[in-house]
């Protein structure tokens, strides 16, 4: 109880700071019960009077800012998660922006020097002020002298000082609360909250560790060395380290300035179907995504070629995983519900238990209404809705390792709509997963699961005599077991018999040293 005592301080203080910015204002309470629609009319007593005027995204954005990097990743993250907040609170949260102060130039050359053991000006030629600044990380200009004497124009992102001790701190609060909701809100264990949070802290733990991310860039640039109209900037590895990452500078107009495309004369209708079936194409084609594919992260060259940054996010499907998603994203083209029914249940999406035809008919009401239309006729937001109706209908659990790729989606889509409003989804991803399904579901695709299956028969074989001697050791020591019984050596027993005396006489001291600890602790991160 000690050790909950200091992230229940911290969840207070976080809530003290939204009920200043406005944020519980945002709740419609006649949907609350009476407990909830009390406690939040007497948060509502806190809220500033400035903060009448401002917009939803605003004070959610100001809130979760103000508490720090780790609430402003906690709160894009469910702004993909309309099942778990609300389609009114997702479509709020999406317009959350990452951007944070940039810390002082003094501060990043010293991160620089102490990654890397000698002083910024004998790592590069020139170091810029920030050019832009995140929650995690910042960018700088730079410049590098290769051996040859080759002059070349660099982009150095530099770790946060302090982020990762904060962002564990915070973690604290997520877990408790996730932990709570499962024990007391049985309706919420079907969205596994504490599970949403192991994905939120394992994906921010890649992302504060760059060398991860210059991995990914790496493996995405190989993967796309032959693809049209993509590529990702090079690595500079001796100059990149845990907390600082450099790369190649990307000389474009960042996809998020609709305006400055239109004037360069690019064909923005092809550019919206670049993002579509690139992403489609990663995913299906390499089973690994750029899982943060925004507007912010994604330049255009003059030549219409898209370059992608920040691959501190990035997710990955299994080859079962991108069938069973390829087959369902084929058969709403298709407009064959009962394949995507029957893939659900072969997948194990939806318990064994329902009954196929009727999940069938709940697709088909979800797929439907999207044939015949463009994109700016169909509400997604409707869509969505629907689909977690029907989820929660039909017991249908969270799959954690498509969250990321449901959150993608989404975002991916939504940057091809502010380049061609008027995108056909269904229409654009159908060479790329029509392509797909026939190399890899036809014949050609058969012929080679088939080879993979006697590839692996074969490993088998060749190591049955390592198990047959493993098995036969293991059957010894279970007969001398069986005759002689289990037996501790003599310091074996002697260990466990002072771990037990010391656990008997001091016990109680050690809790009561613990309780206040938690206090101590409690107290510093407050004040």
């Amino acid at each position: 109880m000690g050790f909950a005592l200091v992230p229940i301080l911290r969840l207070a203080k976080a809530g003290f700071v939204m009920a200043r910015e406005g944020v519980f204002g945002l709740a419609h309470l006649p949907d609350l019960p009476a407990g909830p629609r009390i406690a939040i009319a007497c948060a509502r007593l806190l809220e500033r009077r400035s903060v009448k005027t401002k917009s939803a995204e605003s004070r959610l954005s100001d809130a979760l800012n103000k508490l720090g990097p780790s609430y402003v990743k906690l709160g894009q993250f469910l702004a993909t998660r309309a099942d778990v907040v609300g389609k009114e609170a997702a479509q709020e949260l999406s317009a959350l922006q990452d951007r944070l102060p940039a810390f002082s130039d003094v501060a990043a050359r010293k991160a620089i020097a102490d990654q890397f053991g000698q002083p910024v000006e004998e790592i590069f030629l020139e170091f810029g002020e920030a050019v832009a600044a995140a929650s995690i990380a910042q960018v700088h200009p730079g410049v590098v002298e290769d051996k040859d004497g080759t002059r070349r124009e660099v982009a150095v992102k530099v770790l946060r000082p302090g982020v990762q001790k904060r962002f564990q701190r915070d973690l604290e609060s997520f877990y408790l609360v996730a932990r709570l909701a499962e024990r007391f809100h049985p309706p919420s264990r079907r969205l596994r909250p504490v599970a949403i949070v192991d994905i939120l802290a394992q994906s921010v733990a890649m992302e504060m560790d760059f060398r991860l991310e210059a991995a990914a860039l790496s493996e995405m640039s190989e993967n796309t060395a032959e693809d049209v109209g993509f590529r990702v900037p090079a690595v500079d590895w001796l100059r990149t380290g845990k907390g600082v990452l450099t790369m190649e500078w990307v000389d474009g107009r960042k996809m998020s300035d609709v305006a400055g495309l239109t004037e360069d004369g690019l064909d923005l209708e092809a550019l919206g179907a670049n993002v579509i079936q690139s992403f489609l194409r990663h995913t299906l084609r390499d089973g690994f995504f750029h899982a943060d594919m925004h507007q912010g992260n994604l330049f255009v060259q003059p030549d219409g070629t898209l370059v992608a940054v920040d691959f501190g996010i990035t997710g990955r499907l299994g080859k079962q995983e991108r069938r069973f998603l390829a087959e369902i994203l084929f058969g709403f083209i298709t407009r064959n519900y009962r394949r995507v029914a029957e893939v659900h249940f072969e997948a194990g999406y939806v318990p064994a238990h329902q009954d196929v035809d009727m999940f069938a008919q709940a697709i088909r009401a979800i797929g439907e209404p999207i044939h015949g239309h463009d994109a700016s006729e169909i509400s997604m937001a409707r869509l969505l809705t629907q689909l977690f109706e029907v989820t929660e209908l039909f017991e249908m659990r969270t799959q954690t390792q498509l969250i990321m790729l449901q959150k993608t989606m989404v975002v991916v889509e939504g940057v091809a709509r502010t380049l061609n409003p008027h995108l056909d989804m269904w229409h654009t991803a159908e060479p790329v997963v029509g392509a797909w399904i026939r190399d890899n579901l036809g014949p050609v695709g058969k012929l080679r699961d088939a080879g993979e299956a006697i590839g692996a028969m074969g490993r088998i074989a060749n190591d049955l005599p390592i198990f047959a001697d493993r098995v036969g050791r293991m059957s010894e020591e279970f007969e001398k077991m069986t005759v002689n019984g289990m037996r501790f050596d003599s310091e074996t027993a002697e260990a466990i018999g002072k771990a037990e005396s010391r656990h008997t006489r001091s016990g109680r001291l050690a809790l009561w040293v613990i309780a206040l600890a938690a206090v101590a602790l409690a107290v510093r991160d407050l004040f």
